[in-house]
């Protein structure tokens, strides 16, 4: 596996000049695939602008003041993804990782209340001995729980960094829905219903709004309103 990226096959979803260097940094691996994510280094210095350069991005991640999902992290190759939450503990500045409308990620500014949750989907779950469900989530963290309560596709409300779960919103007629994939991608959309096969041929989601799409690129985002605001195409 290469250890280096050039700029021109960077992933499309990237935020980055694609002519102005040879070079870009290529992502570590963790909770995110590359094509859904941007390596923390590469936020600073290239959305953000509060560097110029890596090894500025470098020290400011090493002074442990720059926190994803509520812990620090001091990796500049690490991957932020959807709905991961940046923080900057010295001027309280907090983003939120989403997609917008033209397919790329973005950096969406919240407040210090909504810092301390985020919305994770089920991706999966299995049942561990002592009969306790473990929910594995679409950021690659793992949830205990005493008893299977949640379906797969359904979007918990999770608090940061103790990993509590606050709330859910389960994927059916109705609820809000965040488009991350496709010719709708970043758009908000109301379920209408959901359609599930026994075949190949994947599962796919109807609605409101006129449109279906697969259901591995519908991530509920609230009950009838978003919990989350959904980035501007000019968003960071």
């Amino acid at each position: 596996m290469k250890k280096h990226l050039k700029r021109l096959p960077a992933p499309r979803s990237w935020t980055i000049a694609r002519k102005t260097q040879f070079w870009t940094t290529k992502p570590s691996p963790g909770p995110h695939p590359i094509e859904a994510s941007v390596p923390l280094g590469l936020i600073l210095r290239d959305m953000l602008r509060v560097c110029d350069t890596a090894r500025e991005a470098r020290r400011i991640l090493n002074g442990r003041k720059v926190h994803v999902d509520g812990r620090a992290v001091t990796d500049p190759k690490f991957p932020v993804g959807l709905m991961d939450v940046l923080s900057f503990q010295e001027t309280k500045a907090h983003y939120r990782m989403l997609v917008n409308t033209r397919g790329r990620m973005a950096l969406v500014p919240i407040e210090d209340g909504e810092a301390t949750w985020k919305l994770c989907r089920i991706e999966d779950k299995t049942t561990v001995r002592g009969g306790k469900a473990q929910l594995n989530l679409h950021d690659g963290r793992n949830l205990l729980l005493p008893k299977d309560s949640y379906k797969t596709g359904t979007t918990l409300k999770v608090q940061l960094p103790a990993q509590k779960v606050l709330g859910h919103y389960e994927l059916g007629p109705g609820v809000a829905a965040l488009i991350t994939g496709g010719k709708h991608v970043g758009e908000v959309a109301h379920v209408l219903e959901v359609f599930r096969t026994r075949n190949p041929r994947a599962n796919t989601v109807t609605f409101k709004e006129g449109f279906s799409t697969d259901i591995d690129k519908v991530f509920v985002v609230g009950k009838e309103a978003p919990e989350v605001r959904t980035p501007e195409v000019s968003a960071l």
